[in-house]
């Protein structure tokens, strides 16, 4: 009596989902969805450019002298002007150098003195009074030697700008040479990218003789405040990759931008005759992009796009589409290959201009 009991009830399971699949069916097919075609016009698109950010200026500071880190006057990060001093190197040795130096040459200038006097009363030589001229000279360049390496004990800022990372502490000892820091001048940054040769063709046509100017898009994704402009191209193209590499310059009043970061670059460009359609209107399968079209008999059928450009809620495309096509616009989820619908046709100027409205 069980077993006859769930027999009867696995068959009203089936009845039901059979029934329920049927009346899928019927309600898909008799729904009717809206189909439009691609718009082709003129655009603008924007090209990016995977970017690297540079400062105008960025330097290492290294020891110029042998010795241990008396003190540290500043901070990693902090903002620094020009010949602030930043480090001090025990200057003891080179204190005691330069005084003996000055004792020599105090004690050469005194014997270039007394032997200049005889010299004028024809007493000595002019050999002799040239060797003690030589004696003078020679104490007083050692002088400014010792005084030159004294000197080297503080460590000054060359420009205004911001301090790296400290590789040193107080009372480290460091050689002659060794880094103790970084500095960079962000007030401008460069930035380089790299352009395919095509690309850089038509740039060339296109801009005539005029600066060519770019944005930045930030690794967060938005757009840096302020414009730049290429300043520099290099001159070769490398045959690897194809490439020819772009420095553009960007004002950074307010030192957002710091060395090391990434970025794009955006490059406005013109682009004539394109083809478009809404993103809404593709799916994805296994990283490629495809459309349902409709053919004149009304059946779906998918078709594999690519695309050369990406517009908000647009896609320039390629190759796949011609200006002919009626294209699914909606319930891509809703349809199956050579499913037999019923359409509404809608202008593609329509759908674009209510493409915020339809976004998904």
């Amino acid at each position: 009596m069980v077993k006859k009991s769930l027999m009867y009830a696995n068959l009203c399971l089936i009845l039901w989902c059979v029934s329920c699949q049927s009346e899928k069916k019927e309600k898909t097919e008799a729904a009717t969805f809206n189909v439009t075609s691609p718009l082709v016009k003129d655009t603008l698109i924007d090209k990016e450019y995977v970017a690297q950010i540079r400062s105008i200026n960025h330097i290492e500071l290294r020891a110029q002298e042998k010795g241990y880190i008396q003190s540290i006057y500043v901070d990693e990060g902090q903002p620094v002007k020009k010949g602030q001093l930043l480090f001090k190197i025990m200057p003891n040795l080179y204190e005691s150098d330069v005084n003996r130096a000055k004792a020599e040459a105090k004690y050469a200038e005194i014997e270039y003195q007394n032997t200049k006097n005889l010299s004028d009363k024809n007493i000595v030589a002019p050999q002799e009074m040239a060797m003690a001229k030589a004696r003078y000279d020679k104490a007083r360049a050692e002088l400014a030697s010792t005084d030159i390496h004294l000197k080297f004990t503080e460590i000054r800022a060359p420009f205004s700008g911001i301090v790296g990372k400290l590789h040193v502490r107080k009372g480290s000892l460091v050689d002659d040479g060794e880094l103790i820091t970084e500095l960079s001048d962000n007030s401008k940054m460069w930035v380089y990218f790299n352009v395919p040769e095509a690309e850089y063709l038509d740039q060339m046509e296109d801009r005539k003789n005029e600066p060519l100017h770019v944005r930045l898009k930030m690794a967060n994704g938005k757009e840096f405040s302020q414009q730049g402009v290429v300043e520099t191209i290099e001159s070769d193209f490398d045959n690897e990759t194809g490439n020819i590499a772009y420095r553009a310059t960007f004002l950074n009043p307010n030192g957002l931008l710091r060395y090391g970061e990434t970025g794009n670059i955006l490059i406005t460009a013109p682009y004539p005759h394109a083809v478009m359609i809404p993103q809404k209107a593709t799916f994805e399968e296994l990283e490629k992009k495809y459309v349902y079209v409709i053919t004149k008999d009304n059946k779906v059928k998918a078709r594999e796009i690519k695309v050369a450009a990406e517009l908000p809620h647009i896609y320039v495309v390629a190759s796949g589409l011609g200006k002919d096509d009626r294209i699914l616009l909606d319930g891509l989820r809703l349809v199956q290959e050579n499913q037999k619908i019923s359409s509404r046709y809608q202008k593609p100027e329509k759908v674009m201009s209510n493409l915020d409205l339809y976004a998904e």
